[in-house]
């Protein structure tokens, strides 16, 4: 279940992933326009992203942290990481999440950590596989934390234990 979150009262960060520089041909030559992925969080469970074009860099960060800030979601986090493994697919990229014991810090590559760091996750073991594309991967990464439950609710989907779910 996918809790919306208003960004009022919060906190929060932006961080730009990906800028792209596209190219329209027309009759008299080349309209060069800018689109910019930006991820924003509070640091403490909330995290958005958001996808801006326009004729400037600046102004499509900030058409992106618009966007962002009004798709808001409220990940579940178990301490400093994640409380279950997960793997999230969209389109091409596919993105795996597995818990890691404090102290381990966050192994991901650029895409996945910008989200990973936005929401507030400090420990987590993270592999992109398939498309590298940052656009695919950051939405699979979504995905993957859209998929997440408490442990209890994974321990009673999969008819364990709490202490068999946990690594």
């Amino acid at each position: 279940m996918v809790e919306k979150v208003s960004p009022e009262g919060l906190e929060l960060t932006d961080r730009v992933v990906f800028i792209n520089r596209v190219a329209k041909v027309v009759k008299g030559g080349k309209n060069f326009k800018f689109t910019a992925l930006v991820v924003v969080g509070d640091g403490n469970g909330v995290v958005g992203y958001g996808l801006g074009k326009a004729r400037e860099v600046p102004d499509a960060i900030r058409k992106a942290i618009e966007h962002a800030k009004k798709h808001l979601i409220r990940v579940r986090l178990s301490k400093t990481t994640i409380p279950h493994p997960v793997v999230a697919k969209y389109c091409a990229s596919k993105v795996l999440l597995k818990p890691a014991a404090p102290g381990t810090g966050v192994i991901a590559g650029g895409p996945v950590r910008a989200v990973m760091e936005s929401v507030g996750i400090k420990d987590v073991l993270t592999k992109s596989l398939g498309s590298n594309n940052p656009v695919n991967v950051v939405k699979a990464t979504f995905k993957a934390l859209t998929m997440l439950r408490d442990l209890g609710e994974e321990a009673q989907l999969r008819d364990k234990k709490v202490k068999e779910i946990i690594y």
